[in-house]
């Protein structure tokens, strides 16, 4: 019998530890990792989490192997690194982690929203990390889950198919392999490029949000987010914003799927237009809106999403004008600088690559750019 692989869970937010309780209930060795330590208090006095499911998925008791807050004890024996936590803190995980990485480790970010692996492997190269290690990023979140409680995870849905990508992505099927005991949900996402790009959260988080802002304010989200949140004009916006971002993908060589085609192909819902198909999704009644503006649909989303497309949209010589209307609305708002603050192609350092050059790099690895090589 091949030995089990040893996963180490970094997050212990609704996420987190789903994926830690689900995983330890598969039989795996699992490592849950938290920066703040009165968070994992309860879970270690434990020693793991009750997992309650819905529809008869999995639950049960999900024994830990270990509980910490030491990033060094956490990673030290992990085969596998799975990454649960806001975008926004990818940075800070990164910097946390080059020092403490190993040859033949695997990371994965769930999700990485956009240019979340380049993030991560620019990052860990510049704290001098020269660990052999594979990055990969899964294109959404495997589960709808919460924390129901200081020990208690709840799952309503795993998602039947998840698009997953390595840099490079000579290195995908790798990290496929390796997860499908765990996940066979896991399919290929092409490329990084691809599953940044198809990042849906981008078009209905920030928008949805800010366009609702009053009523958000006024109520404390006591609307139904997608259901009444979703006008005809509101609607309106988001197919703007939509084109834009698969406009933007184009310009680099992704075809990347509309909303129409994503709310088909995950919900199996039709409509002629996307507020028909939104108000079609029977999954979304019941869906309260976030209760204040101070969410990740905002501070998350904007910088890790929406400014990484404008970026590329920009470099490659594409107007996102409906894009950039909401970063600006969102600087406004939270009296942030959400391009500074975001991930900007100077950022990741490819601010010089051609078309051909980034996606050879994403593909294969290295490129030889105009400001050297670059190489994962």
């Amino acid at each position: 019998m091949s030995k089990k692989l040893q996963y180490t869970v970094i997050g212990a937010g609704n996420g987190g530890k789903a994926m830690a309780s689900h995983l330890a209930l598969m039989g795996f060795p699992v490592t849950l990792y938290n920066r703040t330590d009165a968070k994992i208090a309860a879970i270690r006095q434990l020693n793991g989490i009750q997992l309650e499911s819905s529809e008869g998925g999995p639950h049960g008791f999900g024994k830990l192997r270990k509980v910490t807050s030491d990033i060094n004890e956490a990673v030290a024996d992990a085969d596998v690194i799975m990454v649960v936590v806001p975008s926004s803190a990818h940075r800070d995980i990164a910097n946390h982690l080059a020092s403490f990485l190993h040859n033949d480790q695997v990371i994965v970010l769930h999700p990485g929203r956009t240019c979340g692996a380049i993030e991560f492997w620019k990052v860990i190269r510049e704290q001098g990390c020269q660990a052999k290690v594979t990055i990969a990023e899964a294109e959404t979140f495997i589960y709808a889950s919460r924390s129901d409680g200081p020990a208690e995870a709840r799952i309503f849905r795993i998602k039947n198919a998840v698009p997953l990508a390595a840099l490079p992505a000579t290195r995908t099927h790798f990290v496929l392999d390796l997860l499908k005991e765990a996940y066979p949900e896991f399919i290929d996402g092409t490329n990084v490029l691809h599953t940044g790009l198809n990042n849906m959260g981008a078009i209905f988080h920030p928008a949805l949000t800010l366009l609702n802002a009053g009523r958000i304010e006024s109520t404390a989200g006591d609307f139904q987010f997608y259901i009444d949140g979703v006008t005809p004009s509101t609607a309106r916006v988001l197919e703007v914003l939509d084109r834009e971002r698969v406009t933007a993908a184009a310009a680099i060589g992704v075809r990347a799927r509309t909303a129409l085609e994503w709310l088909s192909l995950a919900y199996n819902v039709q409509g002629e237009t996307l507020y028909e198909a939104i108000q079609n999704q029977t999954g979304y009644y019941g869906i309260k809106a976030p209760i204040s503006l101070n969410h990740r649909y905002i501070f998350e989303d904007v910088p890790m999403s929406l400014v990484p497309i404008a970026s590329l949209a920009q470099r490659y010589g594409v107007s996102v004008g409906g894009i950039e209307s909401i970063i600006r609305l969102a600087c406004f708002i939270h009296r942030t600088d959400y391009w500074r603050r975001g991930r900007t192609l100077d950022k990741l350092g490819i601010e010089n690559l051609s078309v051909s050059e980034i996606t050879h790099f994403v593909n294969e690895g290295f490129v030889e750019g105009e400001s050297g090589t670059f190489t994962v």
